[in-house]
C-alpha cells in the first residue's frame, strides 16, 4: 500500500448523529464547507433517517444503515449533477438527520374558553387540555415544508403549531357532537378518537404522524363549577325544610351545653322559630287529605313547523289532535323549550308515542 493510499484512507469521513437531547427533531451534519469526501462513510441509526440536499434541492433519504458515500449509493444525487468522475473529488451537499423516534408528552390546551351552547345549561365556556405523542413519517417532507436550513430543529419551534391544529379541530368537533356537559367526561376516548382522525391530514403535509391523542380534562369556568356543587349538594340533601330542622335541633342541643350563655337565649330563640314553622307546616297539613299536595306537573308545550309556518304552541291534547288531522306526522319538525334545534317528531320521545296509537292511513279506493 502506498502513503498516498493510506493517508487517503485516514481521511475518509465518518457522518453520523448521536443525540443526547430529548427533543431534537432535525439535526444538521456541520462539514467545512459542506465538503464530504468520496467514500465517506453514513452512518444512520435506528429511529434516525438522513436526508441529503444538493444546492437547495432534495436528493435522497436513507433509512437506517451504513452506506459507502458512492456513485452506485446516490443514484438520485448522480443523477441531477451529472458527475464524470465518480465523486473523485469532494462534492458539495447538505446531510440533515431526521430523528423518527416518537415523541411524548406533549401538551396541548384551549388558551381561551370554547364557547357552546349545552342544552340544559345553556351558554357555556369550556376549557380543556390534553396530552399527543407524534414521530416523524416523512423525513423529507419536513426537511421541505418544515425545517428549512434549521441546523437544529426541536419540538419546541413546532408544538404551538401543531397545538393551534388541535384546538381549532376540537372546537369544531365539540360543537358538532352536542354532547351534553354532564356526559362529556362519559366521551373522552370517543371525542379524542374523532379529532385524530381529522387532524391527520393536516399533520400528513408537515410529514408527522399522530400516534396517539388524549383528552385530559374539559371544565367550566370555577364560578359555574361552584353552582354546579351547590346544586349537587341539595341534590344530596334532599328535603331542606327537614334539613334546616334538623341544623336547628343540632345548635339547640349544643347551646343547651352551655346554660347561662349567650348561646341558651340564642338557642331559646331558635326553637321558638322552629316550633312556629312547625305549627305553620301542621295548619297547612290539616285537613281531610293530609297534607296540601303540591301542583299538578305541566306538560311540555311544542312548536310546529308546517309549511314553513310556525304554529303552537300545543299541549299534548293539542298535539294528538294534530295528528287526528293529520297535520302532524312524524317529518313534521317540532321544538320545545331546552331543545337546540328544531327536529323531526318521530325522533323527538315524547312526540314519537303519539303516533303509535294513530289509526294508519286508509287504503285508496278501488
Amino acid at each position: 500500500m502506498s502513503i498516498w493510499d493510506k493517508l487517503k484512507g485516514e481521511l475518509i469521513d465518518i457522518i453520523q448523529w448521536l443525540d443526547d437531547s430529548q427533543n431534537t427533531i432535525v439535526h444538521r451534519f456541520e462539514r467545512y464547507n459542506n465538503e464530504i469526501k468520496y467514500g465517506a462513510k453514513l452512518v444512520v441509526r435506528e429511529s434516525q433517517a438522513a436526508v441529503f440536499v444538493n444546492e437547495g434541492r432534495l436528493a435522497d433519504v436513507f433509512a437506517p444503515g451504513t452506506y459507502m458515500l458512492e456513485t452506485r449509493n446516490l443514484p438520485i444525487l448522480a443523477t441531477i449533477l451529472g458527475w464524470k468522475y465518480g465523486f473523485e473529488s469532494p462534492f458539495k451537499a447538505e446531510v440533515y438527520f431526521v430523528s423518527t423516534r416518537q415523541f411524548t408528552d406533549l401538551k396541548w390546551g384551549t388558551m381561551n374558553p370554547v364557547m357552546r351552547r349545552d342544552p340544559e345549561f345553556g351558554p357555556v365556556r369550556l376549557r380543556a387540555f390534553g396530552t399527543y405523542a407524534m414521530r416523524v413519517k416523512d423525513p423529507g417532507a419536513l426537511v421541505k415544508n418544515v425545517a428549512g436550513t434549521d441546523s437544529r430543529f426541536t419540538t419546541d419551534e413546532f408544538v404551538s403549531q401543531l397545538r393551534n391544529v388541535i384546538v381549532a379541530r376540537f372546537s369544531d368537533t365539540l360543537g358538532e357532537a352536542g354532547i351534553p356537559i354532564l356526559d362529556l367526561a362519559a366521551n373522552y376516548d370517543q371525542l379524542a378518537e374523532f379529532i385524530h382522525k381529522r387532524i391527520q391530514p393536516e399533520f400528513d403535509a408537515y410529514g408527522i404522524e399522530l400516534a396517539k391523542l388524549l383528552i385530559e380534562n374539559i371544565s367550566l369556568p370555577p364560578e359555574v363549577e361552584q353552582a354546579l356543587d351547590k346544586r349537587s349538594s341539595m341534590g344530596i340533601i334532599g328535603n331542606l325544610n327537614a334539613y334546616a330542622q334538623y341544623q336547628t335541633a343540632q345548635a339547640i342541643e349544643q347551646a343547651a351545653k352551655n346554660p347561662g350563655g349567650a348561646g341558651s337565649t340564642i338557642a331559646m330563640g331558635m326553637g321558638f322559630g322552629m316550633a312556629g314553622t312547625m305549627g305553620q307546616a301542621m295548619q297547612q297539613g290539616a285537613g281531610p287529605g293530609g297534607a296540601a299536595p303540591p301542583p299538578l306537573p305541566q306538560s311540555a308545550q311544542f312548536y310546529l313547523g308546517v309549511n314553513g309556518q310556525q304554529q303552537g304552541p300545543f299541549d299534548l291534547n293539542g298535539l294528538r289532535a294534530q295528528v287526528a288531522a293529520g297535520t302532524l306526522t312524524r317529518d313534521t319538525l317540532a321544538w320545545r323549550q331546552g331543545m337546540v334545534d328544531w327536529q323531526k317528531a318521530g325522533q323527538v320521545m315524547e312526540l314519537a308515542q303519539l303516533f303509535s296509537s294513530a289509526p294508519p292511513p286508509l287504503p285508496p279506493k278501488p
